[in-house]
Parts: C-alpha cells; sequence; structure tokens
C-alpha cells in the first residue's frame, strides 16, 4: 500500500514505500527472496529455542543473523532541480542501504530515523534498493526488540531549496488568553506560515528566519483538552514556492514549582502514568498505528495521562496519537550508556541520537520531560555525573523548553578504588565498577544528591520509601517516579517488601511527588524470567489488550468516572513468570470454582465511590468502605455459592454503577464483542479482534480453553493469532490458537481495498462466532 503526502503547490512529495518489499535471511540471490510487507519483524515468526544465547532477554525467539530486503521501485520521472530522499523510521539494526548497487549509508542504532540523499543514485524507470540488516552484534537490548525494517520508509521528493523539519522549532508563549507562537524556520529566505484550527487561522511572514504569530482567544492543550493548531509553513523563492511543511502543535504551559507540584496552565496535574515497550504481542515489533491507536485510547479510560516511551525513541506515529489523544510522555533516547546493547555505539552516536530524538521531537505538546538515560553504571559517582552533565548540557542546545532528568537505579554502588584516568576504553570502564551495595541510607541520599544537581526533576526507579528523605535533602526539587511496582512497595530499610502500600499512595500524599509510572502499562515479549515465560507479564494489560484485575484498580486511584469492580482470589491459575516484587494477588473476575463448596474465597473490590455493597444470590453483605482501607481497596471473604454476585457503587447515597459475577455454565458458543463494524481502508492496515467463550446464557466461560480456528473472507488476511499467554509456545502466525482465560484475538491485515469482510471463529462443541467489517 503506497500513501501519499502532498504539500500546497506538489512542491513536497512523500510516498510510503510499504507494499511489494521481498526478504530473505540467506544469500541476497534472487532464488531466496519471498515476499512481504513493510513494517516487518522477522524475529516474531523465528523458531523458540530455550537455549538460544540471551533467549530471556529477546523471548527465546531465535533472532540472530543477517536479512536482506529488497525493493523494485519504479520512478516515472526525475524532475529537474528537485532532490530524492529514501527516509527509514527505523532498521532494527546495523543497517546498510544499497540504491542501484551503491551504497547509499545505512544507521548503526536500530531505534534511530535516518534519512539518506539519493538523488544522484537514482533514474527513472526501476530502481533496486537494497538494505542489510545485521543482527548479529552481541548483546541485544534487555527486552525484544525484533528485527527488520520494522517501521515506515518514505521516498520524499523536493524542491533543492526546501525546509529542513528537523531544524524547524516552534515555541509557544502565554499571557491571559493570548499566545504568540514563535517559528524559527532554519532558513534566512521569505518564509510564509499560517496556524489555524477549525475554526480560525492566523498568519505571518519573515525572512529572517524567524516567524511571530499572535493567537486570541486561544486554545490551550491539556491531557483533558487536547486542543491541537497546524502549522504550516511555504519557502518562497522567486516570489514562487519552493517548499511546504506542516505540522501540529498544541499551546501550554508546564510549570515546576518547588514543594508544589507540576502545574499545565496553571492547574495542578498528576502525572498518571504508563512506562511501555513498543512490542505488540503476535506482531512482534512490525506495529501499525492504529493498533498502538487502540491500546493508548484504553490507556485513557482508566484515567492514565501519561507514559513513557521505554528506553528509546518511538515511532512517530504513536507520538501523533499521544498528541491528538492527550498523552504526556517521558521520552529518552536510550537505556544505559557504556553498558548493554548500547555501549558498542556510545563513544560515537550519542550525539547524534539525542539530536535524532530532540529535533523529531521537540515541537510535540505530548512532551513534558526529556530523559537521558535510565539505571547507567556507576550511578552517582564522578564518572557518571560528568557524563550526565555533558548529556544535558548538550540537550540544552537543541530545546531549553523542558526538564531534563534521567531515571535512577535504586541500587547504588560505593565508589571503585581503580584509577579511572587510566580506563583506556568503554569495556574496562564497566568493568572497574565496584560490586559494594550501598545500604546505609544517608550514603544512597548523597549520592541521590549529586545527581539531583544536575537534573531538573529527580526520578527514581522504585524509591517511593525514600521520598521523604530526599526531599529533606534536595526540597527544591520535584520526585517523579518513572518507574514504579504495581502492588507492592519497599521499606525504608530495604528495597523490596510485600505489604499492601501500593507505591501510588505516595504520588497523592506529596505534593513534591508528581506523578508516578507503573511498570508497565502492557504486557511484553522479552525480559523474561526464565522459561518457558517468553516476556514480561507485571502490567496492566495483557499483550491482547485484555484488562488484568489491578487495571480497576488503577482506574480507581485514576479515574473520575464513577466505577465498581470485583475479583476474587485464584491461585489456581497457572503462574505467568512475573518477577515476584513486580507482581500481584492472583485476582481473577470469575465466579466459578467447582472445586469448592462454601469455601470461604478472599476478594478484592475496586471503586472510586464513597461506599460500595455487595450481595450474594440477593442477599446483602455488609462491607467496609474504600476509606476504611490504606490503599482504598476493599478486601474481604466471602462463602463461594454458585450463583450472582453483585456489587455496586454508591454516591451521595445513589446507586452510580454495578458489575456482576455470574457462574457460568458450559462453553456453548464463541462470541465477538460486536456482530458487525465499519472500518476506514485508508486508516487501517491492522486491527485486534477477540473472540470469548460463553455459555447457553451468554455468561463468558473463563476456565474454557479450548482450540480456535479463525477463518476470513473478503479484502484482509490473518496476520497472527494471541491469547496474552506468555508462556504459550503455540506460533503467533498461524490461524489458530487455544482459549486463555476464555479468551484468544486474531490480528487481521486489511489489503486496503473496500468491500466485506467476513471473520468467523471455531471451535469443536461449540457454536461459531461471526463478524461482518465493512470497509469504506
Amino acid at each position: 500500500m503506497e500513501r501519499e503526502r502532498k504539500g500546497s503547490g506538489m512542491t513536497r512529495r512523500e510516498t510510503a514505500i510499504m507494499t511489494d518489499w521481498e526478504f530473505t535471511l540467506k544469500e541476497p540471490l534472487d532464488q531466496h527472496f519471498s515476499p512481504v510487507h513493510l513494517p516487518h519483524d522477522w524475529a516474531i515468526y523465528a523458531p523458540i529455542n530455550k537455549d538460544m544465547k540471551q533467549g530471556e532477554a529477546q523471548g527465546f525467539r531465535d533472532r540472530w543473523g543477517v536479512g536482506w530486503y529488497r525493493k523494485r521501485l519504479a520512478i516515472p520521472a526525475i524532475t529537474e532541480g528537485h532532490v530524492y530522499h529514501l527516509h527509514f523510521d527505523g532498521v532494527y539494526e546495523n543497517s546498510t542501504v544499497w540504491v542501484n548497487g551503491v551504497e547509499a549509508g545505512g544507521r548503526k542504532y536500530g531505534y534511530s530515523p535516518f534519512t539518506l540523499d539519493i538523488t544522484d543514485l537514482i533514474h527513472e524507470g526501476e530502481n533496486l534498493i537494497l538494505v542489510k540488516v545485521d543482527n548479529t552484534s552481541f548483546p541485544a537490548d534487555r527486552w525484544y526488540s525484533g528485527a527488520g525494517i520494522y517501521r515506515t520508509v518514505k521516498l520524499v521528493e523536493l524542491n533543492r531549496s526546501h525546509l529542513k523539519p528537523e531544524e524547524i522549532q516552534v515555541k509557544t508563549a502565554i499571557e491571559g488568553n493570548h499566545a504568540t507562537v514563535t517559528i524559527a524556520t532554519g532558513v534566512a529566505s521569505l518564509v510564509k506560515a499560517t496556524v489555524s484550527n477549525e475554526q480560525v487561522c492566523f498568519a505571518g511572514e519573515a525572512d529572517n528566519g524567524v516567524i511571530r504569530v499572535e493567537i486570541p482567544d486561544v486554545k490551550l492543550w491539556s491531557p483533558e483538552t487536547p486542543h491541537l493548531y497546524r502549522v504550516e509553513l511555504s519557502l518562497y523563492e522567486g516570489g514562487k514556492i519552493a517548499d511546504t511543511y506542516s505540522l501540529q502543535i498544541g499551546i501550554r504551559e508546564i510549570e515546576l514549582i518547588p514543594d508544589k507540584g507540576m502545574f499545565i496552565n496553571g492547574k495542578p496535574v498528576k502525572i498518571k502514568g504508563l512506562c511501555i515497550h513498543q512490542d505488540a504481542g503476535c506482531l512482534g515489533v512490525a506495529v501499525t498505528p492504529e493498533i498502538w491507536r487502540d491500546r493508548l485510547v484504553k490507556f485513557k479510560e482508566i484515567g492514565c495521562n501519561a507514559i513513557r516511551t521505554a528506553h528509546h525513541m518511538f515511532a512517530p506515529e504513536i507520538l501523533d496519537i499521544c498528541d491528538e489523544l492527550g498523552l504526556l510522555v517521558y521520552e529518552e533516547p536510550f537505556d544505559k550508556w557504556v553498558g548493554g546493547l548500547y555501549r558498542r555505539y556510545f563513544e560515537t552516536e550519542w550525539q547524534k541520537d539525542l539530536e535524532c530524538m530532540v529535533k523529531r521531537d521537540r515541537n510535540r505538546a505530548c512532551i513534558f520531560m526529556w530523559g537521558v538515560g535510565n539505571e547507567v553504571e556507576n550511578q552517582g559517582q564522578e564518572s557518571m555525573l560528568a557524563i550526565l552533565r555533558m548529556l544535558k548540557e548538550h540537550l540544552l542546545t537543541l530545546d531549553d523548553t523542558r526538564p531534563v532528568s534521567y531515571a535512577m537505579n535504586p541500587h547504588f554502588k560505593y565508589e571503585s578504588n581503580a584509577d579511572l584516568s587510566k580506563v583506556k576504553d568503554i569495556q574496562q570502564f564497566v568493568d572497574e565498577v565496584s560490586d559494594t551495595e550501598i545500604y546505609k541510607l544517608e550514603d544512597r541520599i548523597e549520592r541521590i544528591r549529586r545527581i539531583a544537581e544536575i537534573v531538573d526533576v529527580i526520578s527514581c526507579n522504585y524509591q517511593e520509601q525514600w521520598y521523604p528523605a530526599i526531599h529533606e535533602a534536595v526540597p527544591g526539587k520535584l520526585i517523579l517516579g518513572t518507574e514504579t511496582y504495581q502492588y507492592f512497595r519497599g521499606h525504608p530499610d530495604q528495597m523490596q517488601n510485600f505489604s499492601e502500600d501500593v507505591p501510588w499512595m505516595d504520588v497523592e500524599k506529596h505534593d513534591y511527588v508528581i506523578g508516578g509510572m507503573l511498570w508497565t502499562g502492557i504486557d511484553y515479549l522479552g525480559e523474561s524470567m526464565g522459561y518457558p515465560a517468553k516476556g514480561w507479564a507485571g502490567s496492566l494489560f495483557w499483550t491482547n489488550n485484555e484488562r488484568k484485575p489491578l487495571s480497576y484498580l488503577y482506574e480507581s486511584y485514576w479515574s473520575d468516572k464513577p466505577m465498581v469492580y470485583m475479583a476474587v482470589l485464584d491461585y489456581s491459575l497457572a503462574d505467568e513468570g512475573v518477577k515476584e516484587h513486580w507482581d500481584a494477588p492472583r485476582y481473577a473476575s470469575h465466579w466459578n470454582f467447582p472445586q469448592f463448596h462454601k469455601t470461604v474465597l478472599p476478594y478484592m473490590i475496586a471503586t472510586n465511590c464513597e461506599e460500595a455493597t455487595m450481595e450474594l444470590n440477593g442477599k446483602l453483605l455488609h462491607i467496609k468502605k474504600p476509606s476504611d482501607f490504606p490503599n482504598r481497596m476493599i478486601t474481604g471473604y466471602l462463602p463461594y455459592l454458585p450463583g450472582t454476585v453483585v456489587v455496586k457503587g454508591w454516591i451521595g447515597g445513589q446507586e452510580v454503577c454495578r458489575y456482576t459475577l455470574q457462574t457460568a455454565g458450559p462453553a456453548v458458543q464463541l462470541a465477538f464483542d460486536a456482530e458487525e463494524i465499519s472500518v476506514n481502508a485508508a486508516d487501517v492496515v491492522h486491527k485486534l479482534f477477540t473472540a470469548r467463550a460463553k455459555d447457553a446464557e451468554g455468561v463468558p466461560v473463563f476456565r474454557e480453553s479450548a482450540k480456535v480456528t479463525f477463518r476470513v473472507a473478503g479484502p484482509a488476511g490473518i496476520a497472527g493469532v494471541d491469547n496474552g499467554d506468555l508462556s504459550s509456545s503455540e506460533p503467533y502466525d498461524r490461524t489458530w490458537m487455544h482459549l486463555y482465560r476464555g479468551q484468544v484475538s486474531t490480528v487481521l491485515r486489511f489489503t486496503g481495498e473496500t468491500g466485506r469482510v467476513v471473520l468467523s471463529a471455531e471451535a469443536e462443541g461449540m457454536y461459531p462466532a461471526q463478524l461482518i467489517i465493512h470497509v469504506k
């Protein structure tokens, strides 16, 4: 599917090159190539190998190797006076590109975009693009990184005189209901600008590189009201338009006030955040925007207002969606500095990768803070502080409008006795770190104080128990929990503990804590705690977007919309392989325990209402209010009797919401969440659909695990199947998979044609489900 964006005056033409590629993991000979579409991740369908090198990190999918991509690109005409760029949003990793047999360039780091000027390498007619992707370097990342051309590729045709998006910088200033938009164009030629939304349009121009546009009655961007304006720039040459470029901006003001917190447009805001990795279950890292849109919408629905893109640049389309939805973003260019994967790049690439992130995204409303690293080596020691200063100082030359931070590891070590001035290479530098852990609180706080002198916000991973001590030592700086556990919280005398002091309570308690970002929002591949788990399962959502019980607890903390939810502790469920402190009690929302009769079962109720009531088969049971519990999660015991449990939420003496658990009978049918929907062919490449097992009354059957086969007819095909079970070894690239907790999903790939798609789900002994999709 070739997607084209044209600037006004036909001066800039961008064509997405996503179809009719070929791929091989063998020598790049004609007979070895097979057709593929982009985005493409060859690792997601690689065989599972429990003995593979770095298997835990990469989900035991044997990703190692060298891949080759080939594209025959037709260019009908070469326009004189134009230049042609080939742009890659991301290739993982160590890529080399040839155009018509001539090397054009490439990129080492797999998360950064790059652009190649291929003007002198192409000709009219058919052109051959060959891309080598080398995934043989060790180590890979600590999480599943995928392999291949996994983001958008574009051919960009430009006038030789053109605007450079990376050199454009937009700044805004607000005074009352009036705003000034200042645009640094990066050129000293005449440029005209318009700033508009659906109702109004304002204009300005300049030939000195800087344009100012005044906007009265401005509509401000915030997580609640993400108003956006479109800026369109037109570059003039000889009285004619030579180039146009447009971008979206949001006008907002963020203030960090010591002891008081973070304010957006004058209103206090707490960061209700989720950390995320970029993969999406059965698609690996080859994820199209609509898949992430569905995920981010679900995050917003539970009250989330921020994400952390851990720990690298994400695809630009994801940030486009964050701008539109009103999701704040904490963005960082890399994980560690001289350790892990990035150790082989840091010395030569750090500046290029940092600049790439900041220049690409500094005009976005959603970016509220830059991070320059995560859990690095020699933390708090002078060798580390020197790098931190270097990174921050350089970043501020690119953007001085946002705070800069670094996400601290909860582990600190005493300084090494080695003479680091004699260190000759990165490996030696890493090896010289002392292995003596710091346990004394005063020594820990001293290391944090040193870091706090450099950063604008103290960003802590898993250190809620020390917030008061940190604030006492550094009262002028605010604190952000850049990674927090979902349920358990540490103790002042140790990093980990198993009390029910949910970390979010620390955010609510202290004004100087601006928020917390839970690790993680949605399960991801890699960083497994050991085979058979293929990924990280300590999240609020499964990989196929299904909600976990703890997501409702966070909804009760984060959302004002009245809600109530109930689940029961069920230790008969299989272990998902979560590392213990990132885990949560094994709650499940069902009422089927055939092994019990009147046995009392522990339950939880999450609600943001003033009080809740419970009924078991019509009998009222007295329960406490949420305010009676330190974490506001109602707990108690309920005897198991088959039937119906109803919990109701009450505000001001009125019932405002309810939730029902009902004992299910045998599974006799499958059902999708809808019977008929419509999608736009121009907007959707992939979309996920979930089938559920139900009894004769339509009650979901949680314990059903039958094999489900999907079939599709019409202009779509099955791209993968996923039930959220990261411990399963069933392949993703099939048309079948077993139900997990009563549900299983498929992702369809639409061809771009309009028409009627019929998706069905079948299982032995059940009535099939059918979904009609009108593609318009």
